[in-house]
């Protein structure tokens, strides 16, 4: 199952993909859910509900996508250093604050970027001029909670799984190294590009999908889930120790080798730059910066 959020004549619309990826099917959801993208559907799914009636199909190209969960409930988790040779590059950089506890971590490291810095697919990245111009990329393989809980072992981890989504957790770096936390030079406005649809865990295998990312149409990140260091489940297990997950929360597993203060010197985004990210099984997103 693909659930897509979009814009049609001015309306929000939440609906199924068709699988040759050409038409919705839209939901008959109230207006104001509508506004919430997919979490809706999540959450009547994670209660055992079924879907929703459909309306009359729409041709995709005729509708705008927006991101498919356009206000989360709340933050999203992300996962810092959690590729191996990713680890070893951020570490090297001179921007990781973490970096005397070693290369690689010994246990997650979370942060979280706000609700209010997610766009749509197309959408423009804002560079932030007079603030930060030092702006990163990071392909992201998304996780979309559907069961919710507290206290989830390993074993149990990916039942709670509804699917996936692609994010680019956009970063000001400096401002990343200069407040020693990753919170603010995650979380300026645009800097959560998402998309472009839901896939559940039944059509992507998360544990083990290429994720790549290019800027300008040349490809500088290109890895696979399996060379995670904290596994999906393992992720899981961590946060809900002391933290309840509910229906449509997001994590953001980690970002490979090949972002741009990788390169020496850095290779940071510019306007009228356009980064594509590709995840196999889910699609791709792509955003302009400006």
């Amino acid at each position: 199952m693909k659930i897509v959020a979009y814009q049609y004549q001015g309306q929000a619309g939440v609906g199924l993909l068709s699988s040759d990826l050409q038409s919705i099917t839209p939901l008959d959801l109230p207006l104001p859910l509508r506004a919430l993208g997919a979490l809706p559907v999540i959450e009547a799914l994670a209660a055992g509900k079924a879907l929703p009636a459909t309306l009359a199909m729409l041709a995709l190209s005729a509708v705008q996508l927006t991101a498919p969960l356009p206000e989360p409930r709340r933050n999203i988790f992300c996962v810092g250093k959690n590729y191996h040779a990713h680890a070893r590059e951020f570490a090297g950089s001179g921007f990781d604050s973490s970096a005397a506890a070693g290369d690689i971590p010994k246990v997650p490291i979370y942060f979280t970027k706000v609700p209010e810095s997610v766009i749509g697919p197309d959408a423009s990245i804002e560079i932030p001029v007079g603030v930060s111009e030092a702006i990163d990329y990071e392909v992201e393989l998304a996780v979309i909670i559907g069961k919710g809980g507290k206290g989830i072992s390993a074993k149990d981890a990916m039942q709670h799984v509804w699917g996936y989504t692609i994010i680019n957790d956009v970063t000001a770096r400096d401002w990343q190294s200069r407040h020693s936390q990753w919170l603010l030079g995650k979380s300026f406005d645009t800097f959560c590009p998402m998309g472009p649809w839901l896939v559940s865990a039944d059509e992507c295998d998360g544990n083990h999908t290429n994720v790549r990312s290019f800027v300008n149409g040349e490809l500088r990140q290109n890895a696979n889930t399996s060379d995670l260091i904290f596994n999906i489940a393992t992720l899981i297990e961590t946060l809900s120790a002391g933290i309840t997950i509910y229906p449509g929360d997001i994590i953001a597993t980690g970002t490979p080798v090949g972002v741009g203060i990788g390169f020496k010197p850095p290779r940071y985004l510019k306007s009228g730059d356009v980064v594509r990210l590709e995840i196999d099984g889910i699609g791709s997103l792509e955003n302009p910066l400006r």
